[in-house]
């Protein structure tokens, strides 16, 4: 039987809360939290805006709440929420603290819009993608009352949507798919932010300061922001161009694959990636079998390590994902997959799981300078994101990004991290900060009911030292870059995570 958590309305006593801890309770009947930073208390609402974890198993770190989970991240002070994943503030609560009492006494939401200071010009700022770093720098510009200055241009059919729910939750049958669709600020009264669908852009005119689209019409911008992300690889191989050959990238594409998989009496997964595997494990949810071909060994252990691989490999063996490991494809015809031992692998429905490119092309006919290989390819940003023409900007999957702990460019392909290049730009238009970005880099990979969860960035996982013990499911294994620990990867060591997080942080917060 779970304890039963202190109401706040009845109070508690103030030695109760120690300074930067986390208390977790009740009003009205909903969860709350207390917070003691110095002299000051705080109470916000008690569970993470993304996905409701509860926010008493985070810590405080550097004035903020992060969420224990998927690592977001909120102020104590005013409840905004200051790092993705997390879109929406955190309700605030009005509180007495006196004769050694703390009282929660009501509801009394902190106005965040107050703590974006105004734009410094009346720019017209054009944001060309919806996905994770496009919605979330257009969102902190609508909080902040800015948002009749901002148009999104998405060739996506659907207006901005979580695009991680596609391979995990939509796709397994636990999310509905007005579900998957972001929130906007719109609720706290802001101008909205224009979103035009369908719209593809197919040039930019850095000198005249114009794009243009398919449908023919010609944009004029004062700044643009280029979050056009990555498009899935499809190998030149033998039969890959049948219309039973599927990618996950868009909701659009979630869909097709729901539709087919209903249909299908065979479905094969190409490729052992963090997509493959999660989308193997969301079709076994639906109760389809599922076998995985990929070319290596071991999965995932060029960038987690043989331990973690054998792991996660066990975990969708657990489920009656069958692997054909070591082996690559040779080609397909529509109903089975002939692999290069000869062998054939049953699938009147093939999903690819081969990763991913940056969506260059549009930056790379204006004359936008490009990052190289060893730059992690994309386009070439400095420290603000600023890309070599004037006034263009780059965020996201296609930012190659001088990153201050590293020492060196690199190239994120994670939601959370592009997210919050999308917050930092908008905060930094709206003059709030004059730093570099410096957010460490942050994904999790689900697997049915383990999440694993990364911090960091390690060119590779051959230098690795492993905590804790891998086949129980409990473990942190620490990644050296040059014999230095640059990235961590845990599964349930959610406060380590975070610790080591917060740590290796550069703030990137006036």
């Amino acid at each position: 039987m779970a304890e039963k958590k202190p109401d706040f309305a009845a109070g508690i006593a103030s030695s109760d809360l120690k300074p930067d801890t986390i208390l977790a309770g009740e009003f009205d009947g909903k969860p709350v939290v207390l917070v003691r930073q110095g002299d000051r208390v705080r109470a916000l609402s008690g569970e993470c805006t993304h996905l409701g974890a509860g926010l008493e198993q985070g810590i405080i770190a550097a004035g903020e709440l992060r969420c224990p989970w998927h690592h977001a991240r909120f102020s104590v002070e005013t409840g905004e929420a200051v790092g993705a994943p997390a879109i929406e503030p955190l309700s605030c609560f009005a509180l007495t603290e006196e004769g050694g009492v703390i009282r929660v006494t009501g509801r009394a939401d902190a106005n965040t819009q107050a703590s974006l200071k105004a734009m410094p010009d009346q720019r017209r700022i054009i944001i060309v993608g919806g996905g994770a770093a496009g919605h979330a720098c257009a969102d902190v510009l609508e909080r902040a009352g800015q948002g009749d200055r901002v148009l999104i241009l998405s060739a996506d059919a659907d207006v901005p949507y979580d695009r991680t729910f596609c391979s995990k939750q939509y796709l397994a049958g636990k999310k509905e798919r007005d579900e998957c669709m972001l929130p906007s600020g719109a609720g706290q009264g802001a101008a909205l932010v224009e979103v035009r669908t369908g719209t593809e852009v197919t040039a930019i005119d850095t000198r005249a300061r114009t794009l243009s689209t398919a449908d023919g019409q010609s944009v004029p911008y004062e700044t643009l922001i280029l979050a056009t992300g990555a498009e899935p690889i499809v190998p030149a191989i033998d039969g890959f161009d049948r219309d039973t050959v599927h990618v996950l990238r868009t909701l659009a594409d979630a869909d097709a694959l729901i539709e087919a998989a209903e249909k299908a009496k065979s479905v094969a997964v190409m490729g052992a990636s963090f997509i493959g595997l999660e989308v193997a494990a969301s079709l076994r949810q639906r109760k389809r079998p599922v076998p995985v071909i990929a070319k290596d060994d071991v999965p995932l252990a060029g960038v987690l390590g043989e331990e973690v691989g054998r792991f996660v490999r066990g975990l969708h063996e657990d489920k009656g994902v069958a692997f054909r490991l070591g082996r690559t494809i040779e080609s397909y015809d529509g109903k089975a997959l002939t692999l290069d031992d000869g062998s054939t692998v049953d699938a009147d429905l093939l999903v690819i799981g081969a990763g991913v490119k940056p969506r260059v092309e549009l930056a790379e006919a204006a004359g936008i300078a490009l990052a190289t290989n060893e730059e992690g390819g994309g386009i070439r940003v400095d420290a603000t994101l600023a890309t070599s023409a004037d006034g263009v900007f780059a965020i996201g999957d296609i930012a190659s990004y001088p990153d201050p702990r590293l020492g060196h460019p690199i190239r994120v392909e994670h939601w959370v991290h592009a997210q919050r290049q999308g917050q930092y730009l908008a905060r930094r238009l709206l003059g709030k900060v004059e730093e570099g970005f410096g957010d460490t880099p942050f994904f999790w990979s689900g697997h049915y009911d383990t999440s694993l969860r990364y911090v960091g960035h390690a060119a590779s996982a051959k230098d690795r030292r492993i905590e804790g013990d891998v086949d129980e499911g409990a473990f942190a294994v620490f990644f050296r870059e040059d014999g230095k620990e640059q990235a961590l990867l845990t599964c349930q060591c959610d406060v380590e995570a975070l610790e080591v997080e917060a740590r290796w942080d550069m703030p990137a917060s006036a």
